[in-house]
């Protein structure tokens, strides 16, 4: 295992004189949860989509698993949850998942065995009901966004990179997730997640990079960040030191603050 499982060194990507991200660098220790974090249009999902060379940077470099980005045969180790949800709505839970591990060279006995442990996991598979059975529409949001998840990991990747993951869900389903991405933790994978949510940050990650119009804000451990920037603590219920939040209103502004990022008050 690489000591960094990602390192983008000073890249900038520009859509038709609209600048999205903008020389930003940051590292992703292996074996950490990482997370992006900033309001919607901050450039999070452009990163991601670099970082897998869905799409190329204007200038700079990634590397991703000790490889250049544009590595053949990166994608088979790098599991991808993307913020549009997109499963084969009239198949079987079972069966695209199923496909989807074939495409990762997944044999359909290993990715059987790897579905049912992972049903069971997201108790998609109870005594009431074999959901695995179910085609894609009959499962409410939550549910699909858990049997997509599968799907981003049912080939065993050591990279996970999941793009706002936990919108939309209920309390229930989003903890079901959160568990989920410790256990990868346990597992020595690396896990990094974009969110415009900084409790999801505070509560699961090693270290967060912070990104507002397209530029980094500040990053490092989390410890670090409140360490360097967190300044005085603030009156909280239950914290004692200042929460991302106060660090995102001292350093970007009020104005850079959407409803979904907000402090634990």
């Amino acid at each position: 295992m690489t000591q960094n499982a990602i390192e983008v060194q000073h890249v900038s990507k520009q859509y038709a004189g609209h600048v999205a991200v903008r020389d930003l660098s940051l590292t992703v220790p292996s074996g950490s949860v990482y997370a992006l974090l900033g309001p919607n249009g901050a450039g999070k999902t452009t990163t991601v989509r670099m970082v897998l060379n869905i799409i190329e940077p204007d200038t700079g470099t990634i590397n991703v698993l000790g490889r250049p980005a544009t590595a053949r045969g990166l994608s088979d180790h790098i599991g991808y949850l993307p913020e549009e949800r997109g499963l084969y709505r009239k198949m079987k839970v079972r069966d695209v998942i199923r496909f989807l591990a074939a495409l990762k060279g997944v044999s359909a006995r290993d990715a059987n065995q790897r579905i049912d442990r992972w049903l069971d996991r997201l108790s998609l598979r109870t005594d009431e009901r074999d959901w695995g059975n179910a085609k894609v529409e009959e499962l409410s949001r939550g549910m699909q966004q858990k049997a997509q998840f599968i799907g981003a990991l049912v080939h065993d990747p050591e990279l996970v990179i999941l793009d706002e993951p936990f919108s939309g869900l209920d309390p229930v389903n989003a903890h079901a997730l959160k568990d989920a991405v410790m256990d990868l933790k346990r597992n020595k994978k690396t896990v990094i997640f974009s969110t415009h949510i900084i409790e999801n940050a505070e509560a699961m990650c090693d270290a967060v990079c912070i990104i507002a119009h397209g530029e980094k804000v500040l990053d490092g451990t989390l410890a670090e960040v409140k360490n360097q920037y967190g300044g005085p603590p603030v009156e909280k219920t239950v914290m004692v030191q200042p929460s991302l939040y106060d660090i995102f209103l001292e350093r970007v502004g009020a104005t850079g603050v959407e409803p979904g990022i907000r402090g634990h008050g």
